[in-house]
């Protein structure tokens, strides 16, 4: 019989599958065995399309954002290249040309 993982949330051992996904009844938990970087990784942070961000990608502004204390806004289709993940509400760190260091949240961003 095989062993299945116990959860990567709650650490239960009751976990089941579900077609392609494993399933904690405990904490009702789903994730996908296949995706590694998700469960060994402990900073998940995601682009506005769902695509998993690492350290050093580079993405584009998506809007026009507006920057506290700045003459300009950071314009639509700016990119940024090699960024840096970060805990909290502001979880891109990087640096603009223009502009210098900058936080930026990962909804307003996408993959190049």
């Amino acid at each position: 019989m095989e062993t299945l993982p116990n959860c990567p949330q709650c650490q239960s051992p009751y976990t089941y599958e579900d077609g392609l996904m494993l399933v904690c009844p405990e904490c009702a938990h789903e994730w996908n065995p296949a995706d590694k970087a998700e469960v060994e990784a402990g900073l998940v942070v995601k682009d506005s399309n769902g695509a998993l961000l690492q350290d050093g990608d580079t993405v584009t502004v998506i809007k026009d954002l507006k920057v506290k204390g700045a003459p300009k806004d950071i314009k639509q289709g700016t990119r940024v290249k090699n960024i840096r993940l970060v805990e909290g509400d502001h979880n891109i760190d990087c640096k603009i040309d223009g502009f210098g260091a900058m936080k930026l949240k990962s909804e307003f961003v996408k993959k190049v």
